[in-house]
């Protein structure tokens, strides 16, 4: 029985509705600095959202100069999603008033639950896990840090800085709220483009089925990325990315493979992580994407939402600099992928454009044309036409000789369509130099990752869900 079946339309609504909130509450707002509600407060009220916001304290009648409320009782009507931060005790008092209140939904920060090795805890989350069922309220949490959605300006966390991130079409949902921090700050720092940022912590009553299945209908999320630690209903996941049936591509980083990981994700959240055997043999039959770390995660996930497909394994490494480029066709070989061979036409173009010693066949060593960066484009425009060639790693080094490279692919980007092949670029440069090239990063075709290697394993995986991919008959 799949999760819609047995939660019903109306959870699944308010689930929806929970991550779009035009009114907020926040139980156990605070002005003091060490208390989680005053960094909720300070998430909605210096972020970007632009709808209401109603503390709720008993011990105080104006917190953040808004008005205070003593209980979710007597909060005005229609009030969306409610944010708890209160003691664990406190908390199913509040979920039922939340529900006797017609609160759509509920992000529960507190920890104390079934996760802490204490019988009072696992007591707790079965009496919570009750309320909600009885109001049909879906609940984020508990022991979660939130979560962001950029495209609506919500930030319901207790980390205001993660109104920092870039609005893109990336969806992760983490069971860690650390892991979170790790990927929304690698975003932030990169520039890579997320719509939702997820924390399902000890997940009460929505877990990846729901989250993959909601995330499945939002046109925002163009790419699901899940970091996974361990589960109870494994299948219903499996179910649930199956019904995608490669329209939207689904990445995942599983934790806790070791004996050792097994237990941590036990006392983290609540889970068993299980056999990791068991768990890759899930994730291939669900045709979820595998990567090994959590900057594969964000760099597969930005090739993905940003690149063409991939159509073939025949790759062009263009560098400025021959040490990069043999790294990257190193790196090219091992992910599966193979160096492409250049029709007679193309290498002839490239003949042209370089000066005799330069190493002209794939890898390209365009080095000696430094001091041109119309030859260096040239270069890649013809292997682009070359029908030979199925995507290009386009790697530059800063040197002050080409200090107008990052100007000229910009504005060589800007004046053409779409790329009809994934272009990942690599631009190393001094903070304040060659800045001026990601203005056209994850568009037009063309990302940009920090190194060769990081470059060359995301375009193996643009080649590894081609491939899933296939297995689906055209139209799903």
């Amino acid at each position: 029985m799949t999760e819609r079946g047995t939660k019903g339309k109306v959870f699944f609504r308010r689930l929806e509705e929970l991550f779009r909130p035009r009114s907020v509450a926040v139980v156990g707002a605070s002005d003091d600095f060490g208390k989680l509600g005053y960094h909720v407060m300070k998430s909605l009220l210096e972020g970007d959202f632009g709808g209401r916001v109603y503390p709720v304290n008993p011990r105080a009648r104006e917190i953040w100069g808004l008005r205070a409320y003593p209980s979710v009782g007597e909060l005005p009507e229609g009030v969306d999603l409610a944010v708890v931060a209160i003691p664990a005790p406190l908390v199913p008092e509040v979920i039922e008033a939340c529900g006797r209140k017609g609160v759509k939904g509920v992000v529960l920060i507190t920890a104390g639950f079934r996760e802490v090795e204490d019988p009072r805890g696992e007591e707790l989350h079965r009496k919570v896990s009750e309320i909600a069922s009885r109001w049909a309220l879906p609940i984020i949490g508990p022991n979660t840090f939130g979560f962001v959605n950029r495209t609506v300006g919500v930030n319901a966390s207790f980390t205001p800085e993660f109104s920092l991130i870039r609005p893109g079409g990336i969806a992760l949902v983490s069971q860690s709220g650390g892991f979170c921090h790790l990927s929304g700050f690698m975003a932030i720092e990169e520039g890579v483009g997320l719509s939702k940022l997820v924390g399902i912590g000890n997940r009460l009553n929505v877990d990846f089925p729901e989250m993959v299945r909601l995330l499945a209908q939002d046109p925002e999320a163009r790419v699901i990325a899940l970091y996974i630690e361990g589960m109870e209903r494994p299948r219903e996941l499996v179910e649930a990315a199956q019904e995608l049936r490669g329209q939207k591509p689904i990445l995942a980083y599983k934790a806790g493979r070791s004996e050792k990981g097994d237990s941590a994700s036990r006392f983290h959240t609540g889970a068993l992580a299980g056999d990791y055997r068991i768990w890759r043999g899930a994730l291939r039959q669900a045709g979820i994407l595998e990567v090994q770390s959590a900057e594969e995660l964000l760099d597969a996930a930005k090739a993905l939402e940003a690149l063409p497909p991939l159509e073939g394994p025949r790759i062009a490494v263009l560098s400025s600099q021959a040490g990069p480029g043999l790294i990257a066709a190193d790196k090219v070989e091992a992910e599966g992928l193979r160096l492409a061979r250049f029709s007679a036409s193309t290498q002839r173009r490239i003949d042209e454009l370089l000066p005799p010693l330069a190493m002209r066949t794939n890898p390209v060593d365009m080095g000696p044309a430094w001091y041109n960066p119309r030859a260096i484009l040239g270069i890649l425009e013809a292997v682009l036409e070359d029908e030979a060639t199925d995507g290009v790693l386009f790697l530059n080094m800063f040197a002050s000789a080409n200090l107008k490279l990052a100007t000229e692919v910009r504005d060589y980007l800007k004046g053409r369509e779409t790329l009809s092949k994934p272009v990942i670029g690599c631009f190393s440069a001094p903070l304040g130099l060659w800045e001026e090239v990601q203005e056209v990063d994850q568009r037009k075709g063309f990302v940009i990752l920090p190194t060769p290697e990081r470059a060359a394993r995301a375009m193996g995986d643009l080649w590894c869900w081609h491939r899933v991919k296939r297995r689906w008959p055209k139209g799903g």
